[in-house]
């Protein structure tokens, strides 16, 4: 099993800034893609911003240009930089990751979520 366990959420005003970090452990063998979902009240949950081990990054359309994606594999901790804040973001951010865990001799690759971190930014 993997546990996600994100920090970094937290209340900023429109403008500012906030860095999101998920540190992932558990019987990891790798984790092949790190990324950060949202969901605002009334919405369903939405892509924000994924990469993959090599590096490769997609963003959603709403967030290019203002946030980043990041991880550090040695560590297996994935991270979002998140600038110029706008109440629009404000959410629910999930951490997800698509890793595969050992576990004696077998291996099985599975998606696991964090149990989220509440971002608000007021206007």
């Amino acid at each position: 099993q993997v546990q996600l366990v994100e920090s970094g959420g937290g209340l900023v005003q429109a403008g500012g800034s906030l860095r999101l970090s998920c540190a992932a452990s558990g019987s990891i063998f790798t984790i092949n893609a790190m990324g950060w979902y949202r969901q605002a009240p009334g919405k369903q949950r939405e892509l924000v911003a994924i990469i993959t081990r090599g590096g490769s990054t997609n963003y959603a359309e709403s967030v290019k240009g203002r946030f980043t994606i990041s991880r550090d594999n040695a560590k297996n901790t994935g991270y979002l930089q998140m600038n110029s804040l706008k109440p629009e973001d404000t959410a629910i951010y999930y951490c997800y990751a698509y890793a595969v865990v050992v576990n004696g001799h077998r291996s099985s690759a599975m998606d696991y979520w964090g149990n989220g971190t509440l971002v608000t930014v007021s206007s």
